[in-house]
């Protein structure tokens, strides 16, 4: 019976450590969305190409819509 439980410690220590291994290339993951969301600066310059463009087409729009497709564009 000593046996059994030993080997029963280990198949646990196995799968408790798989499960750390997948959390943790969760992680960088999550970290790395966060950073490459746009700044506020990034979106602003956006719509401005945004407006500028609809502007040179004779397009009509409004700033919120240029501000909206700007970060629809730079979100992906």
């Amino acid at each position: 019976m000593a046996r059994s439980k030993a080997t029963e410690k280990s198949k646990t220590k196995t799968t408790v450590g798989s499960e750390k291994s997948k959390a943790e290339a969760k992680t960088p993951r999550a970290k790395k969305s966060a950073k490459s969301l746009p700044t506020e600066d990034e979106i602003r310059k956006k719509a401005q190409e945004i407006y500028n463009e609809r502007v040179s087409k004779g397009e009509h729009g409004t700033a919120e819509e240029d501000w909206i497709k700007a970060e629809k564009f730079l979100k992906g």
